[in-house]
């Protein structure tokens, strides 16, 4: 495991994508998608108004770096070939002593179906296995959100517990599920053909 603080080689660079941290001058992109209902029917949030929109962005400028265990990096998603900003992802570093780490993505639905989102999602595998040491990195989602689930399976992640009505989300209960993977398995799993995202 790194020292800490930690902070990556930004940005982290994909075959089309570049990861780095959010600046304030991406408060136009992140607000057309934050401000979207159906992007945020499965969150715990939004969707959100401009002064919440701006202020998650202020936030999201300030989560660069990892100095201790529940520490998160938030990074917006760009295009190299176009420098359009497609989204923003989240990696939690939950237990230093336990190796464990989290992930979270938010896509604007008008990329959807390229593939963004899982190569975003397999960069912060590969942050958390390869340069940070953890054994286990999981994501959390609602049951509904089947788009979502089939996204992580595509990373190779296993469906690992179903939370019945474990939360209460605009107005109604909600299932959670919980995927996983240990460091072993990812490595496994790029010794392997890739599948296509």
């Amino acid at each position: 495991m790194p020292p800490l603080p930690f902070t990556p080689a930004y940005p982290l660079r994909t075959e089309r994508l570049d990861l780095r941290p959010v600046r304030h001058d991406d408060f136009d992109a992140i607000y057309a998608y934050q401000r979207r209902p159906e992007v945020c029917r499965y969150l715990y949030w939004g969707p959100h108004d401009e002064a919440a929109s701006r202020a998650s962005v202020a936030d999201k400028t300030t989560r660069t770096t990892l100095r201790e265990s529940g520490d998160f990096l938030q990074l917006a998603v760009v295009v190299h070939e176009t420098g359009t900003l497609v989204g923003d992802v989240t990696f939690f570093y939950t237990s230093r002593r336990h190796r464990q780490g989290g992930i979270g993505y938010v896509f604007h639905p008008e990329h959807a179906g390229r593939g963004y989102a899982t190569e975003a999602a397999r960069a912060l595998l590969e942050l958390g296995f390869e340069q940070l040491g953890l054994h286990r990195i999981q994501a959390e989602l609602d049951g509904r959100n089947t788009a979502s689930a089939k996204l992580l399976e595509r990373l190779g992640m296993r469906r690992e517990g179903h939370l019945r009505e474990n939360e209460f989300l605009d107005g109604e209960w909600s299932d959670e599920v919980v995927y996983a993977t240990l460091a072993r398995e990812w490595r496994a799993g790029r010794e392997r053909p890739s599948e296509s995202s």
